[in-house]
Order: structure tokens, then sequence, then C-alpha cells
């Protein structure tokens, strides 16, 4: 499903971000990309999301080369992917149901399909009951199932999360990972870059571990330490 190639990422200050990286997501997987701040976690969420692009190599998505998209193919390529952030984003002016159907009113969704799919993506994260809420109204880890929701709601084949646990206490942490392995076993691939050690050990997916911008652990029922 995902592919890197022999990706490099070199920046302007001439600092190598990722140095001949070779990776593989497969359809269905739920893998950890683990490593210390500045390792390349970061880079790869970016060039997924095409934000930044390699400076050699291929990424490729569904057999496609997306390589090097041009602007006008970057929303389309997008809609394929679902995002979640560490901070949410949500819109403040809008409440649960408004920011997770604006995901879809940006595409152009007929108000039939929003009417449907909303509360379906509003049920799957527990949130039925705050439709009408605003996100000052909600708690961290309500806001955090909100933006969860908004990231599936165009059903994407691939769910990339960017520390998504990072400002939430630990108990409310693993009600999101709840959350998210539910979304994973519908069929939705999920890459998530952490540093939340105890989540990483306790779920034993797939560990993709990396350092100084080279992947130098990759397991399938991993642990973030490798102790095991």
């Amino acid at each position: 499903m995902i592919k890197f190639i022999d990706v490099t990422k070199i920046y302007d200050n001439n600092t190598f971000a990722l140095k001949n990286v070779n990776l593989t997501i497969r359809k269905g997987d739920f893998a950890f990309l683990v490593g210390s701040s500045g390792a390349g976690k970061s880079t790869i969420i970016k060039m997924l999301f095409k934000e930044i692009e390699p400076t050699h190599g291929k990424l490729i998505l569904h057999d496609t080369n997306v390589t090097n998209l041009n602007k006008n193919q970057i929303p389309f390529y997008r809609r394929k992917i679902g995002v979640i952030f560490q901070d949410f984003k949500l819109i403040p002016t809008l409440n649960v149901y408004e920011n997770v159907a604006f995901a879809l009113r940006v595409i152009g969704a007929s108000t039939k399909d929003i009417k449907k799919k909303v509360p379906m993506a509003l049920s799957l994260v527990g949130l039925s009951d705050k439709f009408r809420s605003f996100p000052s109204q909600l708690s961290g880890g309500e806001q955090q199932r909100v933006s969860i929701a908004r990231a599936i709601i165009n059903d994407p084949n691939i769910l990339i999360a960017d520390e998504p646990t990072g400002n939430l206490d630990p108990e409310t942490a693993m009600g999101i990972m709840d959350t998210l392995d539910n979304v994973n076993k519908n069929g939705t691939t999920i890459l998530m870059a952490t540093h939340a050690k105890d989540i990483v050990d306790s779920m034993r997916k797939r560990v993709i571990a990396i350092e100084n911008g080279t992947i130098i652990r990759d397991e399938i029922r991993g642990t973030y330490d490798n102790e095991y």
C-alpha cells in the first residue's frame, strides 16, 4: 500500500533527515513509528501528507508513484489519507457535527451524504451525544475523538497519526488507542508516530524504530525499546 524506496531527505541546512529509507506499510497494518526527537519520524509523516518531497528516492501509494505530484493533484491525493494531529486542529466556532462535516463539505459532498456519514463517524468514536457541543466544551480526549471522526469521515485507506496522545493523560490516551484499534479492525491502515512507550508496549503492534534518519528495527509484534 505504501512504499518508501531508497528515500533520502536533505533539508536546506544540509541536514540529513532520512537516509536511504526503504519501508513498506501493507494494507491493514497498524504500525508505530518510534524514535527520539529529530530521528526522522515527522519527516516521514510530512512526506506522506505531501508537505515535503524526497530529495532522492520514490514514494509509492497503491502501486502509483506519487513522489512529485503537482499542486493540482495534491488535494485529490490527500482525500485518500486521514490525518490526526497532537493539537486536534478543530475549528473553535463550529460544533462537533460541523467540525466533522467540514471535511466532507470541502470536497463537495452532498447534504444527503453528510447527514448519513457524520452520525456514523461520531458513533464509531463514541460521541453521538456530543454533536451539538463546541470544542471548548469538550475534554482533551473528546476533542481528539472528534479529530479522529473527521479524519475517517472520507473513508481513507490510510490514517496517519502524529503523536495523537501527546497532550492526553494515560487513561484518556488508552481510550483513544482503543478507538484507533477499532478503526484499524474496520480495515483502515494506520501509521502512528509516538513517544508513548506504555502504549506501544501494551498494544504489541508492528514497531518501526528510526534513528538518525535510518530505520534500525522493524518488528511485527514489537515493543518501544526492543526489551523482549
